[in-house]
Order: structure tokens, then C-alpha cells, then sequence
């Protein structure tokens, strides 16, 4: 409740929580539900399902979060899964990313985290359009192959094909809102914040 008040005194809104794999179990989601609801977010997203051995592995998530999904759904909240390198890297001939996609129902958000992705080998906006309505949500964070740069370089200065990622998005993803996610910066946090804002609010307008 504090830290509501805190973001309705600032003008801010919460759209999405990351929440750990074990709060989307029938005796966890309940108090995941309830701090979704006072923060005013409508998606409670699997941050990570920690360490999954196999395909079979990866089928049982998607039924954890179908499962979650029927209940919160009733609440007007939604269920999602937040990918990172891991999800987009072959096990036992698939990916699970696409494991999850196909054995998930349509509420289920997939959240494309794009730096990840790409660093994955994937190409995401061949993604985004293989899952029309499904990328409500996206992080992005951009990416360069330099290992000196890394996740460090800010959003447009990495080899994430941003314009083309966002036609996609709006076109098909069904997007509903972006994150900008930054991991590490030569700059200060907040100029950082601003050079990543502005260069995401140009790219917007082109």
C-alpha cells in the first residue's frame, strides 16, 4: 500500500509485476493476486521458471500458467511469461519459447524481453509476427555483440532493428505498452534515463 501511494503521488502507473515461479502455485498466486491489486498492475508475469531440465519440463509450465491464467481472469488480471537467453536456445530439437507458446492459451502474454532474444540467435520480430495479440508487453533492451558492450549500450545503439521490432509490435504483437529496460550504462542513472527516453521517443515519431 505504501509504495501505491508513493506511485500514485508521483503520477505513475504500474502496468506489470515479475514475480517468481513459485507464486503462480495455488498456495502462492492468492497473495500475488492481492499485491498485483493494490498496485494497480494487470499483469502478473513469470519472471523466470528457474531451472527446467526438459521439454516435459517446459510443457509444465505453460500449465502452471494456464492454470493461474483461468483464475485471474475472473479478476480482469492476466498471466505471463517474461523470456530470457535461455527460452530462445534449442532443447531436445525445440526452443522453449515455443514450447510455451504453443501449449499456452491466447491470455497468456509472452513478454519479449528483445535484448535476449537477440543475443540468443532469434530474430524477434520474426517472433512478434508468429504471435499476433500475444506481445502485450515488451523490454526493450537493446544489445551489442562487442563484449566490452554488451547489454551496457543504451536503447537505439545496439543492433536491436528497433524500427522494424516496432512497426511489428503495433501491427501485430498487439502491444500495449514498452519497457526500457537497461542493464549497466556509462552514464549517471538518470542521464541515462533521458538519453534512452529521448532516443526511444525519435524512433517512436519516424
Amino acid at each position: 500500500k505504501e509504495v501505491r501511494k508513493l506511485l500514485d503521488d508521483l503520477g505513475i502507473r504500474c502496468f506489470s509485476t515479475h514475480n517468481g515461479a513459485r507464486s503462480f502455485t495455488p498456495d502462492n498466486l492468492p497473495s500475488a493476486i492481492e499485491l498485483n491489486q493494490t498496485i494497480g498492475s494487470k499483469l502478473i508475469v513469470m519472471a523466470s521458471a528457474g531451472r527446467v531440465e526438459n521439454i516435459d519440463g517446459w510443457k509444465g509450465v505453460a500449465d502452471t500458467l494456464n492454470r493461474a491464467c483461468e483464475t485471474v481472469k475472473q479478476l480482469g488480471l492476466r498471466t505471463g511469461y517474461h523470456n530470457h537467453q535461455a527460452e530462445f536456445r534449442s532443447v531436445e530439437g525445440r526452443r522453449p519459447m515455443e514450447v510455451l507458446a504453443e501449449h499456452t492459451v491466447k491470455d497468456v502474454v509472452l513478454q519479449l524481453d528483445v535484448g535476449t532474444c537477440i543475443e540468443a540467435s532469434s530474430d524477434p520480430v520474426d517472433w512478434i509476427e508468429q504471435h499476433p495479440g500475444r506481445i502485450v508487453s515488451m523490454h526493450c533492451k537493446d544489445w551489442s555483440p562487442d563484449a566490452a558492450k554488451g547489454y551496457k549500450v543504451l536503447f537505439g545503439e545496439g543492433v536491436a532493428p528497433w524500427k522494424k521490432i516496432l512497426q511489428a509490435a503495433e501491427k501485430t504483437g498487439g502491444i500495449q505498452y514498452y519497457l526500457i529496460e537497461q542493464e549497466g550504462s556509462a552514464y549517471p542513472p538518470l542521464e541515462t534515463v533521458e538519453r534512452c527516453l529521448a532516443a526511444f521517443r525519435k524512433l517512436s515519431a519516424s
